[in-house]
């Protein structure tokens, strides 16, 4: 069994793919637009049919997940974060960085008894990051 995270970026799916590339060496596996799907459910379908359906990107070893939902422009990203863990302390500066640019500290980089550098943010499309150095 696998657990993968799949976020709703309600509009926004382009745009936090092109971020991930470039903040965490995001690769994209698979991107399929609303307007590119063989099976047409207006239920399902945003105003927008060129926005993204259904995106595979992965950070490291682990693939995420991702759509525009139905862009509703309203991401709501609560009770979870991602937690991302660097190989050193360089390292989590840098990813600590990039993906606060643009959003919210909620906890600088510091040390604490289980890691020499943790800290927490949340990007600006709103997903929570934890990130950390392994002792």
């Amino acid at each position: 069994m696998q657990v993968q995270p799949y976020l709703f970026f309600e509009g926004r799916c382009e745009e936090a793919l092109d971020f991930y590339k470039k903040t965490l060496g995001a690769k994209v596996e698979m991107m399929m637009r609303y307007n590119e799907s063989p099976e047409k459910n207006p239920n399902c379908m945003p105003a927008d049919d060129n926005k993204i359906m259904h995106a595979a990107f992965k950070v490291g070893d682990t693939v995420v997940m991702g759509s525009d939902g139905f862009a509703s422009g309203k991401p709501d990203f609560k009770g979870f974060s991602l937690s991302v863990t660097a190989k050193d302390e360089a390292e989590a500066d840098k990813t600590f960085s990039a993906l606060s640019s643009g959003g919210n500290v909620t906890m600088p980089l510091t040390k604490t008894f289980f890691s020499p550098k943790f800290g927490m943010l949340t990007d600006k499309f709103g997903i929570g990051w934890m990130v950390l150095v392994a002792p």
